[in-house]
């Protein structure tokens, strides 16, 4: 949805724009620059192009007038969110961008709000969703999904080892730079987890059955959603769906498995391995965590230590004119918006230290 973010905010999972999943069925079935540590102002900032739109605002491709560097504005609407019941979501995504560092996980770089909107700046990444890149091909050959693959497990091993569960895996809100390597967007549902928390959220395809179960869960979830991407990118759809989320659930604890036969039988072995219903015997979160899946045979040619310094050569390398190109991303009418009610005194309380 952007180049710096997929989607304008967390929520349920009844609040996302998932139109997008219904694609290619098969037949008959951060201490970054810290926020607010540069100077920056709405004003300084031109309008390019919207490069996403979600339940709560959009995302803009922006220009610093000044020094002509790219980024992506992602606005909220405050009345949306505080209707959704969202403000959490929102102070949680701000917190946990402020605190990472990692070249697969977007930067931000400043945050502000008025009495209409919340503004989240950060960076640009041009090459588009991984989503758009596998809805052109149909699927990955087993090197493009092993490729993105260990570049994702990289950055959830980097989550879990400051304990935040991201919670919203999917091809939405994984993007290509313009040399080809990943970078994590769309924090609205990453949250400080130190034993679990009972949030339901998330989309239906990718929810782990511990969420769904609303027992309480953790960073398990994340290596389940792994599992489910792992078998999208080489299959071309995700491996439960349903017409609608409740077939979808009934699939998910289920956890029946048919597997197109062109897959590798590593894969399908780290698949099985990753979609196992009880999280005590699910690979990653057992004793050695993230380990075990880089251990995993699927993964045997891979260096580990090379992929986090991006040294990995990327098999898809998107088309990218310029550092300011949107072409990889939906074309969205650039209506006139009317402006949005000011919130009450009380509600911008809420985000006073956004």
């Amino acid at each position: 949805m952007t180049a710096a973010t997929t989607s304008t905010g967390g929520g349920t999972d009844s609040s996302r724009d998932d139109s997008k999943r219904t694609a290619n069925l098969p037949d008959g079935a951060t201490c970054q620059p810290q926020a607010c540590a540069r100077d920056f102002s709405l004003g300084i900032l031109e309008s390019i192009a919207t490069v996403g739109t979600g339940t709560f605002g959009r995302v803009i491709l922006v220009q610093d007038r000044r020094t002509k560097s790219y980024f992506a504005l992602k606005s909220m609407k405050i009345v949306d969110l505080i209707q959704l019941k969202q403000q959490q979501h929102v102070h949680n995504e701000k917190e946990v961008l402020m605190e990472v560092n990692h070249p697969f996980i977007v930067k931000l770089f400043w945050t502000w709000h008025d009495e209409r909107c919340l503004f989240m700046l950060m960076e640009y990444v041009p090459g588009g969703e991984l989503f758009t890149c596998l809805r052109s091909r149909g699927k990955f050959a087993n090197d493009t999904a092993l490729f993105f693959s260990t570049e994702i497990v990289c950055a959830l091993e980097y989550l879990h080892s400051k304990d935040i569960v991201y919670r919203d895996l999917k091809p939405e809100n994984v993007l290509l730079d313009r040399e080809g390597h990943i970078k994590l967007t769309d924090f609205g549902f990453a949250k400080k987890v130190v034993d679990r928390t009972c949030t339901l959220c998330g989309t239906p395809e990718y929810l782990a059955p511990e969420v769904i179960q609303g027992k309480g869960h953790g960073l398990a979830v994340d290596w389940w959603a792994l599992g489910v991407l792992i078998f999208e990118m080489l299959s071309g759809y995700p491996p439960f769906f349903d017409d609608n989320p409740f077939g979808i659930y009934q699939k998910v604890l289920s956890a029946k498995l048919n597997f197109p036969r062109h897959l590798d039988f590593y894969v399908k072995d780290l698949i099985k391995k990753l979609l196992v219903v009880d999280r005590a015997k699910r690979l990653g979160n057992l004793r050695s965590g993230a380990e075990d899946v880089k251990k995993h045979r699927w993964f045997r040619s891979v260096d580990w230590d090379m992929v986090p310094q991006r040294r990995l050569k990327p098999t898809i390398i998107p088309e990218v004119a310029h550092d300011g190109d949107s072409s990889n991303f939906d074309t969205y009418p650039e209506e006139k918006r009317k402006k949005e009610p000011v919130v009450s005194p009380k509600d911008l309380e809420l985000f006073k230290n956004f």
